[in-house]
């Protein structure tokens, strides 16, 4: 099982996000088959509450978060719109795919939801998996993973270098 995740506190979430979105599209534009979603960097940000889920397949944009409102102080993620993202991203999964890139294994994630059964289909697959988790679900991530996680330090070449290693051992084992 080849599955490597960034581990970030609260405040690094748009490091992490950043980061992964330009290893994917690195990636993609490398011409790797890939699978997932990243928050898109491309996306115009109007406040901090947006959350534009980029589908590394087809490049299709999914706003994934609903304001509350001009006094409020957060937002709130819209759960239809993430479940539309994680139809499209688990379309376009198949043995053929090099790479499965999720933005983050979160609160939906956890309890059963969101990108989950895409990271379980993969699995199966064989297909490596990157992703975000905040260190508030890093329990939750253990448990999901079974035992000890590999963590990958948030470094660009290092993050490309583990995607070089687990999709070449992963075609040539198949």
């Amino acid at each position: 099982m080849n599955i490597a995740a960034l581990l970030y506190e609260g405040d690094q979430g748009s490091v992490v996000d950043t980061l992964l979105a330009d290893v994917a599209l690195h990636l993609r534009a490398a011409g790797w088959k890939l699978a997932g979603a990243v928050q898109s960097p491309g996306a115009v940000r109007n406040s901090r509450c947006e959350m534009t889920l980029e589908d590394l397949a087809t490049g299709t944009c999914i706003e994934a978060a609903d304001p509350l409102g001009p006094s409020a102080s957060g937002c709130r993620l819209d759960t239809g719109a993430l479940e539309d993202s994680v139809g499209l991203a688990s379309s376009s999964l198949d043995p053929d795919t090099r790479l499965v890139v999720i933005n983050r294994f979160g609160k939906r994630e956890t309890d059963g939801h969101g990108f989950r059964s895409m990271i379980e289909n993969a699995v199966v697959l064989d297909v490596p998996i990157l992703v975000g988790v905040k260190r508030m679900h890093l329990d939750a991530w253990r448990s999901f993973v079974g035992g000890e996680p590999f963590f990958l330090p948030p470094v660009r070449d290092e993050i490309l270098r583990w995607c070089e290693t687990v999709a070449s051992s992963a075609s040539s084992s198949a």
